[in-house]
C-alpha cells in the first residue's frame, strides 16, 4: 500500500478544492448539448479532463491513455477505469472544439477573475504588459508542403523565430493575475496591442522599452498617470544615467509579468504550439492564463477554504 502522498496528488487535491467548478460549468452549460448519437459525457468530467490535459501538455490520444493508466487522474475525476466510462480521444477533441467555437476560454478567464475578485485578490491600480514568443512547427513535410500560413517570423536578439505571440496584461500589485490577453502572429509588434491589454482603471502602467511612445509619456504627465514604461536608447542618443536608474527601479516591478510565462511554458511545458491556426492556439493560451491565475492564488484560496 502506498503511504507517501505524491506531488501530483497534492496538486490535484488543491485544484479540486479551489477551482470554481460550478461557475465555470455555468459558462459552458448553454453550449453543451446533445447533437445526436451517443449521449455526451458529464460536463463536470469533461472540464476536469480538459484541465488535466492542459496541466500536463498531453495530446488527445495520450490523454485518453493517461486516464486508463494514472490512478491520480482517476481519483481527480471521481471514478476508475473499471467503474466508469472513460471518454475516448474523439470526445476529448470535440469538447476542446466546443470551447474554441464559442470563444468560451475568454469567458472562463473572466469567470475566474470574478471569483478571485470576490476573495479580494484582484487589484486594479496598475498593469504590467509583456509578450512571449511561442514556436510553431517549421517543417514542410505535410500534404500541402508548406508551413502554417497563419504564423509568421520575427527576429529577436539576432535570432529568427517562427510562430505566434501571446500578449498579457498583469496586475502590478499582489499576485501576478492576468486580466487581459491577446494572441497574434509573431510579427505583430508588442506596442500594437497595448490598448487591448489595459482594463481602463489603471493609475500606472509598466512595460519594457518595446512599448515606449514619447507622445504617450507626455500625455501621461499631463493626466497625472504614472508611466512606468522603460526608456529606450538609440545609437545617436544613448540613455542618460537618470534614465538607466529609472529603468532599474522599474525592472523589479516588471519582473512580475514573467511569472505566468514561467508557469505556462516551463512548469506546464507549453513552449511550442500544438495546433494549426491562431484561433485554436489562442483558445488554449487564454485557458492557460486562467489556470495560471488560480495557481498563483492557490495558497490564499486554500487558507479561506
Amino acid at each position: 500500500m502506498k503511504t507517501k502522498p505524491l506531488r501530483i496528488e497534492r496538486f490535484l487535491n488543491e485544484m479540486d478544492q479551489i477551482v470554481p467548478w460550478k461557475q465555470l460549468e455555468k459558462v459552458i452549460q448553454p453550449h453543451y448539448k446533445n447533437t445526436g448519437g451517443r449521449p455526451p459525457h458529464e460536463l463536470r468530467v469533461m472540464l476536469r479532463i480538459h484541465f488535466l490535459q492542459l496541466w500536463h501538455n498531453l495530446s488527445d490520444p495520450l490523454m485518453e491513455e493517461a486516464l486508463y493508466d494514472r490512478l491520480s487522474f482517476q481519483t481527480f475525476l471521481g471514478f476508475d477505469c473499471f467503474g466508469g466510462v472513460i471518454p475516448d480521444e474523439s470526445s476529448i477533441c470535440r469538447f476542446r472544439h466546443l470551447l474554441e467555437e464559442h470563444g468560451l476560454s475568454q469567458q472562463i478567464l473572466t469567470a475566474v477573475n470574478v471569483h478571485l475578485d470576490s476573495h479580494g485578490l484582484v487589484l486594479k491600480a496598475g498593469t504590467i504588459v509583456d509578450a512571449t514568443l511561442l514556436a510553431a512547427p517549421v517543417s514542410k513535410h505535410n500534404s500541402r508542403k508548406e508551413r502554417d500560413p497563419e504564423m509568421s517570423s520575427t527576429r529577436k536578439n539576432n535570432t529568427w523565430h517562427f510562430g505566434a505571440k501571446g500578449h498579457i496584461g498583469v496586475q502590478a500589485q499582489g499576485q501576478p493575475i492576468i486580466h487581459s490577453t491577446e494572441f497574434t502572429t509573431a510579427k505583430v509588434h508588442d506596442g500594437q496591442v497595448l490598448e487591448e491589454l489595459q482594463h481602463g482603471e489603471e493609475q500606472a502602467l509598466f512595460g519594457d522599452s518595446a512599448y515606449t511612445k514619447q507622445a504617450d509619456k507626455r500625455q501621461a504627465r499631463t493626466d497625472g498617470f504614472y508611466y512606468g514604461i522603460s526608456d529606450r536608447g538609440y545609437r545617436q542618443h544613448p540613455l542618460s544615467s537618470s534614465q538607466k536608474k529609472r529603468n532599474r527601479r522599474h525592472s523589479g516591478i516588471r519582473a512580475k509579468v514573467e511569472h505566468p510565462f514561467r508557469v505556462i511554458k516551463h512548469l506546464w511545458g507549453h513552449r511550442k504550439l500544438r495546433y494549426k491556426g491562431l484561433a485554436k492556439n489562442a483558445s488554449q493560451f487564454t485557458m492557460l492564463c486562467a489556470l495560471s491565475n488560480i495557481f498563483f492564488c492557490r495558497r490564499a484560496l486554500l487558507a479561506e477554504a
